[in-house]
């Protein structure tokens, strides 16, 4: 067998670390990226924090909006379709034997090497220099507060039924037995373990007398609980909050005593009768007349199912935009402008004194390892600028399309789907699908995720196509404006729809009525 060797030229995909990095960063929500610029901090000495205003850097936003190469446009088709990205001429070495031969092959460890520099490039200043620093309390934003700085400041229902806890005259062991109820109760002031299972979490089981003994005071307790604002605090279910309600409202007198009494017999029925409205077994149960059962389960119906709804902590349910749109230009001439929230962007830069020590200390003990680290810091920022720089670009070419939503609202939607804009900047869709995952555009509607303003299209009787979230608006606007003495069925609401001009099958608007949360005809009815 005769051995040889040949040089073989081929064509093939490598996935960078620098490419893997853009497109991790991307698909990031906010809180995400925060999270992982905090950790990238910490672990390389050459990024740091600034606050100083610097150029922004070459290949940004000022070539946002160019052309895309098609060269470029293959290699992230190729990508996406499973293989990889970042089209690679290598010659590979091979033999006739099954001997593989020996040949330069890339390792799985990450190269940040770049073109192995260790100067100050210039792009290594802080970018996102353009961001005005932020503006709490002062200057021309008048009295506004800062929504963060109101939600620490939200007083949470522990917190309330514990000023409240400070006014009884209670022994010391009653106060204890007090306070670890209220920290036992969950976010809708619900006392959901039984007694018994919170005394044997502290006594134990192997001494029954003593969780006997904390049994009765932790009894002793939840009357006082009770006892407190909000009316319904420290119920065991829902049929126990509201009976609390009624009970409250019987002790001042207040409503015809005859509906709280039928009110507080309905409570006492299973509660899936109330839930379907079931009047005439409601009625049979209470013993009371229809008209009777009717009101009392209005009066249910006006108390509150969760009394610590109100003390909900706020600062969760803060959304962050990453994008504001404003509205510039009156009537034939009104536009919309679209940038980058400010308080989003990371301003970072590779660390001066670093990189210069680094660059006078060339060939010197782990010099190479530091040169990667140096160049991952600047890869790092510029994968950040293109994660915004791609946001932008997606807003800008969303509020575009949708221009009309911007103007008139949720009923001039159009149909939208994510090859739209991908042909449109020259991206894939999964990029477009990463973008608006997780980022939200606060506009003068309010604030959305950017996928929202992404909708199928159904066919009308023009030939054209109406969005579903038009579809749903006007779903909503017929409920609203329905006769709540004979409410519109899905049916009904298909038929004024097809009037409309779209044709939209029974089954459809039902699907669409359960997303906007809205109930049935048979439940929508009024008492």
């Amino acid at each position: 067998m005769k051995q040889g060797l040949s040089l073989r030229v081929s064509q093939h995909l490598a996935l960078t670390p620098q490419l893997q990095q853009s497109i991790r960063l991307l698909q990031l929500s906010t809180l995400e990226l925060s999270q992982e610029v905090e950790q990238m901090l910490d672990d390389n000495p050459f990024l740091e924090r600034t606050a100083e205003e610097a150029p922004r850097e070459d290949f940004g936003l000022a070539q946002a909006d160019a052309p895309v190469q098609e060269d470029d446009r293959h290699a992230e088709d190729a990508l996406y379709s499973g293989t990889s990205s970042a089209s690679t001429t290598a010659a590979e070495a091979s033999s006739d034997t099954d001997t593989p031969a020996t040949a330069d092959a890339a390792t799985d460890t990450p190269d940040w090497e770049g073109d192995g520099t260790v100067d100050m490039a210039p792009d290594d200043s802080e970018w996102g220099g353009d961001a005005p620093a932020r503006n709490r309390n002062g200057g021309d934003e008048g009295d506004e507060a800062d929504a963060t700085e109101l939600a620490r400041s939200h007083l949470s229902l522990t917190e309330f039924l514990h000023r409240q806890a400070l006014s009884l005259r209670l022994s010391e062991v009653d106060t204890a037995a007090l306070r670890f109820l209220i920290e036992s109760l969950n976010d809708d002031g619900y006392l959901d373990e039984p007694l018994e299972s919170l005394a044997v979490s502290l006594a134990g089981e192997e001494d029954p007398e003593q969780v006997e003994e904390l049994v009765h005071r932790f009894t002793v307790a939840l009357r006082l609980l009770q006892s407190l604002e909000p009316t319904g605090v420290g119920a065991r279910g829902l049929a126990e909050c509201l009976t609390l309600q009624l009970k409250a409202l019987q002790h001042d007198e207040e409503g015809d005593p005859e509906v709280l009494q039928a009110a507080l017999a309905i409570c006492r029925q299973p509660l899936d009768m109330l839930a379907r409205r079931d009047v005439r077994r409601l009625t049979q149960a209470c013993g009371a007349g229809e008209e009777r059962t009717r009101s009392a389960m209005a009066l249910i119906a006006r108390l509150e199912p969760r009394p610590g709804r109100r003390f909900t902590d706020v600062e969760r349910n803060i959304i962050v935009p990453d994008v504001i749109v404003k509205k510039t230009g009156r009537g034939a001439q009104q536009n919309f402008s679209v940038q980058l929230n400010p308080d989003v962007m990371p301003r970072l830069r590779v660390h001066d004194i670093y990189a210069g020590a680094l660059r006078g200390n060339r060939g010197g003990e782990g010099h190479q390892a530091l040169q990667q680290r140096l160049q991952e810091a600047r890869w790092f920022i510029k994968n950040i600028q293109q994660r915004f720089d791609t946001i932008l670009r997606v807003s800008r070419a969303i509020v575009d399309r949708q221009k009309n939503f911007f103007v008139h609202g949720e009923l001039a939607m159009r149909p939208l789907v994510l090859r739209d804009i991908a042909d449109e900047l020259g991206l894939h869709e999964s990029t477009i699908s990463r973008v608006t995952t997780a980022k939200y555009m606060a506009t003068p509607q309010g604030t959305y995720e950017l996928k929202y303003f992404f909708g199928s299209g159904l066919g009308t009787e023009t030939g054209g196509n109406a969005s579903s979230t038009a579809v749903r608006a006007l779903i909503k606007q017929f409920v609203s404006a329905e006769n709540p003495n004979k409410p519109l069925s899905d049916s009904q609401i298909a038929e004024m729809l097809k009037e409309q001009g779209i044709e939209c099958a029974r089954r459809t608007v039902a699907k669409y009525r359960e997303a906007l949360k809205i109930a049935p005809a048979n439940l929508r009815k009024a008492l």
